[in-house]
């Protein structure tokens, strides 16, 4: 068993990481009393608590009220300049040494911001952070499965417009149950057409046709979640017996899955941490990594997460070095910067971990 204080040194990588769903309780209660928002408590930790009861009461109902909250005290510029520079701090606090973090631009509108001023303050916060800490990062911008596919076309452009300024990809957020990705299909050709990058949040809480919609017919160069991708496998325990045509697909071409442990857990996309895909996906060699999803919502960091696998999945520090390996090549960024960070970061900082702990090259 990796010890927590050896996987909280362990160099990260974060690819799927909702700005809306990582503040932290303090800030949420500064930001309300500042502009007369209400809120269910002003103590830190009973506010906490209640972000978190959805996931633990596993009701995704209450799990996407609490975002009401949290995009209520972040629309004005400089409530998403100090969230954004947060999650860098946050971050660089449990060694992750780059990072996507996304967010819906349209939902931090409310209160007269621009999508384009929006965009712009959070780039500020995020460069902010990476100023002081160093943290490697990328903005991913939503659009919403529930809002109008024109919107999404307008989002998209927004994304492409800001590749060279933090921008690195596009993505498609939302209940997935009757709003299928491909009614969004010209954002998506838009992207393609813009050589840049996709990832669609699919097979979450909706079966296979949400993932081979996702790749197939709209794009996507990630998946983010991807649980339902066991559907199109039969199992003898950890031994894939069979796979369907969308599985070898997703395996042969090195598809990344974007997986959120605690987050499916809390929302019921998968039953328990035991009987949780990543264990099969990782052990039969799919490109898969850990994420975080909501920190908040769900009370955790990347570094809960790796936890959560070494304690249910048994870990190693050679598997743990694999996942921020396997994030690493699936990021959005181009290949020469990933090669420096895998060789000169990810794989040195753990040969040095090795050494430090007494570990053999092996485990």
């Amino acid at each position: 068993m990796v010890p927590y204080d050896i996987i909280r040194k362990i160099p990260k990588v974060e690819l799927h990481d909702h700005l809306d769903g990582g503040l932290r309780p303090q800030t949420v209660i500064d930001l309300a009393h500042r502009h007369d928002i209400p809120i269910p408590s002003s103590d830190p930790t009973e506010l906490a608590a209640w972000f978190e009861k959805g996931c633990k009461l596993k009701s995704l109902r209450l799990y996407l009220e609490t975002f009401a909250v949290t995009t209520a005290v972040m629309q004005t510029e400089e409530a998403l300049r100090r969230v954004a520079y947060e999650a860098i701090l946050d971050w660089h606090a449990e060694n992750i040494v780059y990072g996507e973090i996304r967010f819906a631009p349209i939902l931090h509108t409310m209160q007269g911001l621009s999508m384009d001023s929006v965009v712009r303050a959070v780039l500020e916060g995020l460069e902010q952070g990476r100023k002081e800490t160093g943290v490697q990062f990328g903005l991913l911008l939503c659009a919403m499965r529930s809002l109008s596919p024109n919107l999404s076309l307008e989002i998209a452009k927004l994304a492409v417009a800001y590749r060279d300024r933090g921008v690195v990809g596009f993505d498609l957020a939302g209940d997935e149950k009757g709003n299928p990705p491909k009614d969004h299909i010209e954002a998506f050709q838009f992207i393609r057409n813009k050589n840049f990058n996709i990832t669609i949040h699919a097979g979450e809480a909706y079966g296979l046709d949400s993932i081979w919609q996702a790749i197939q017919v709209c794009g996507a160069h990630r998946i983010g979640h991807g649980t339902r991708l066991i559907d199109d496998m039969s199992l003898d325990g950890l031994h894939i017996e069979s796979m369907g045509d969308l599985a070898h697909f997703v395996q042969d071409k090195r598809f990344p899955l974007e997986m959120c442990l605690s987050s499916n857990i809390g929302t019921g996309a998968a039953a328990s941490f035991g009987t949780h895909p990543f264990q099969v996906l990782f052990r039969n060699h799919f490109r898969v990594f850990l994420c975080t999803d909501n920190r908040l919502m769900s009370n955790t960091s990347l570094t809960k997460e790796m936890d959560i696998a070494v304690t249910n999945f048994g870990l190693s520090l050679k598997d743990l070095e694999k996942i921020s390996v396997n994030a690493m090549k699936s990021a959005f960024i181009h290949h020469e910067q990933k090669l420096d960070i895998i060789y000169n970061v990810i794989k040195k900082q753990c040969a040095d971990l090795r050494r430090e702990y007494g570990y053999s090259d092996w485990n």
